[in-house]
């Protein structure tokens, strides 16, 4: 018996394969499906299953791509209704894979068909729990996405129901069992998620705070404290992972369009597509296509799309590093992004020998920063990090307005006024001035290194620190 966590850091998920005696089963896969093909291929394997713990709502998943190329059953839990084949177990159902099996554990909570598999290994001792969205390490799923699908649920009733399928259906399971999670930290999924991406179910018992002993409605309030509104995307992702979308062969013919800088200029015009610049913050800072935006590829880079761009239909034309196209467009795909039309053929050198128009964002380092405020002391400083961040230490002068929260925020400012912006260390702070300077705010400086490099100057004032109960 093989198993295998397949962990992709920019959406903190964990996709697993699980092989016994030539036959194999994919849980929770990602959009692309060639490294689970090749991964079976390896192994001489069959892909007997692709095993979803629930409807996604952070990512469009790779069961119906996965499916088509290799024959595999797609299984969902109890109560799923998908628009397309697949088979819908019963609660306690068995299936078996090679010389194992996995029971089928319906958890609801997270979702209402959200459902855990136990695996047991070829002498029938149970050795491994994939729990999807219902169990994490140090946290369990947040209960107040279904209710963005489903009208008559509340996010008291999901907490609820997850309560009771903790209890009834994890808790009483043996000690040394690996938790194998759908999710690890940086995923909104979770409120408070650790990095370690797997435990034994005994220590989760132990140090996780929802497996404590507590009644029900003291569980309710403990697990729906610190909840943030969702990002837009993810009740569309629900919707696409239930009802189908195309397949990511249709959605890379369609975006590695290789366009010379006239075509591209173009297409943005005709089109009204979003220009995304996907460099990292300095290289888009220095020069860049006036009006694009940047999110950059080596950060969170599909959650911040999925955040910021509230429409995924939108047509989208991308800048990239040479040679990282395609995977700008598979990521973009994991989210449901699957509208890209082409790519700056040559990137930003491109348009440069191109002789045409660039803008720019003046950064600054924080010593710099620190100068400017000992000449004036009305300098305006913009922190947008999460709440719970800025909450946790700030710099004492600092405004808090969120990148997540972007929009709200307009009203707000001064197009006339200068604003030094930061973030943790310099990626969200660039995306927050670039679309504001697409909207006509031009006195915006993004201050390099981000409230890391502000603190480790020792040249501002910061509040206290304060733990944070939340991470959302």
């Amino acid at each position: 018996m093989r198993i295998e966590q397949i962990y992709t850091g920019c959406l903190a998920q964990g996709a697993y394969y699980i092989e016994s005696n030539g036959e194999a089963v994919i849980i929770d896969p990602l959009r692309e499906t060639a490294p689970y093909i090749k991964r079976a291929e390896k192994d001489h394997a069959r892909i007997k299953y692709i095993f979803e713990t629930h409807f996604h709502a952070d990512f469009v998943s790779g069961h119906l791509d996965l499916a088509r190329k290799t024959g595999a059953t797609i299984v969902y839990g109890p109560t799923a209704k998908p628009a397309f084949a697949a088979h819908v177990a019963a609660d306690n159902e068995v299936l078996k894979v090679g010389n194992i099996t996995f029971t089928v554990l319906h958890t609801p909570g997270h979702t209402m068909e959200s459902s855990c598999y136990l695996l047991k290994d070829e002498q029938g001792k149970a050795t491994g729990l994939f729990t999807g969205d219902t169990l994490f390490i140090g946290d369990v799923g947040r209960p107040d996405l279904a209710q963005k699908v489903v009208k008559e649920l509340t996010q008291d009733k999901l907490a609820g129901y997850l309560y009771d399928s903790l209890h009834n259906k994890i808790l009483p399971l043996a000690d040394d069992i690996i938790v194998y999670p759908a999710h690890g930290a940086g995923s909104a999924c979770g409120k408070n998620m650790s990095k370690e991406t797997t435990d034994t179910l005994g220590h989760q018992k132990a140090v996780n705070y929802a497996l404590q002993p507590m009644d029900k409605p003291t569980f309710i309030k403990q697990v729906t404290t610190g909840l943030m509104p969702p990002p837009a995307y993810f009740p569309l992702n629900v919707m696409m992972n239930i009802q189908g979308y195309d397949t990511i062969d249709q959605v890379l013919a369609r975006g590695l369009q290789a366009l010379e800088p006239a075509a591209f200029e173009a297409a943005a015009n005709e089109t009204g597509a979003i220009m995304l610049d996907t460099r990292d913050a300095q290289s888009f800072a220095k020069a860049f296509v006036p009006n694009s935006i940047n999110i950059g590829i080596n950060g969170n880079f599909a959650p911040w799309v999925g955040t910021l761009i509230p429409d995924i239909t939108h047509p989208l034309l991308i800048i990239a590093d040479p040679g990282r196209e395609e995977e700008v467009i598979t990521r973009l795909a994991r989210v449901g992004y699957d509208h890209t039309i082409g790519y700056l053929k040559g990137g930003i050198n491109a348009w440069l020998a191109a002789g045409r128009e660039t803008d720019q964002i003046e950064s600054i380092s924080a010593a710099m920063l620190a100068e400017k405020m000992r000449n004036d002391a009305s300098c305006k400083i913009l922190d947008v990090r999460k709440h719970s961040e800025y909450t946790s230490e700030h710099v004492l002068q600092a405004e808090n307005m969120p990148l997540d929260y972007i929009n709200e925020h307009l009203g707000s400012l001064d197009k006339q006024q200068t604003y030094y912006v930061h973030c943790a260390g310099g990626y969200r702070s660039m995306i927050f001035n670039s679309i504001l300077r697409s909207r006509g705010y031009h006195n915006l400086v993004d201050v390099d290194g981000g409230f890391k490099a502000i603190k480790e100057s020792g040249l501002f004032p910061v509040s206290d620190y304060v733990c944070p109960t939340t991470l959302l």
